[in-house]
């Protein structure tokens, strides 16, 4: 997929962490050094149980260690309940929806999205987020993780 509108539900147990990467390509040792990321997360319970702060960055919804949700429009449900959401990706804005609200927009390739890869988490990974193209993945990130009503349609 190139440009694409992707929704789903999912829900992950108390402490869950996972999220969903596009743009993918095969031939990396992991997609995350080649994938943006939609993060999946208990953003309610996962401090409390592994004993550790996340950023915003890192919580559901996030362009994961590239632009944070908006936490006044952001509406997650606890672990074990079912949220939606959906990611509409152009060359002319990506947007993050979670629960029926947009809690993320950015422009892909900008030069503030550059700024962000060079300075941040991305920069000894100089193929993230250069492919225009590529597949869907469902991350398997060591807790279990359920996905239902998967839709993707061309853009």
């Amino acid at each position: 997929f190139d440009n694409f509108e992707l929704s789903l539900e999912w829900k992950v147990p108390e402490g869950g962490n996972t999220g969903i990467f596009y743009h993918t390509k095969e031939g990396y040792k992991s997609p995350y050094e080649v994938s943006p990321e939609y993060q999946l997360l208990d953003d309610l319970k996962w401090e409390e149980i592994n004993k550790a702060k996340l950023e915003e960055w890192q919580k559901t919804g996030a362009d994961y260690a590239m632009y944070s949700p908006d936490v006044d429009n952001k509406i997650v449900k606890p672990a074990g309940e079912w949220n939606t959401s959906k990611i509409v990706f152009t060359p002319e804005r990506v947007e993050h929806w979670l629960n029926g609200r947009m809690i993320v927009s950015f422009v892909p390739w900008s030069d503030d999205w550059q700024k962000r890869k060079n300075e941040g988490k991305w920069k000894d990974f100089p193929d993230y987020g250069k492919f225009k193209t590529g597949y869907i993945g469902l991350q398997d990130h060591d807790s279990p993780i359920w996905f239902k009503n998967i839709k993707i349609k061309k853009l």
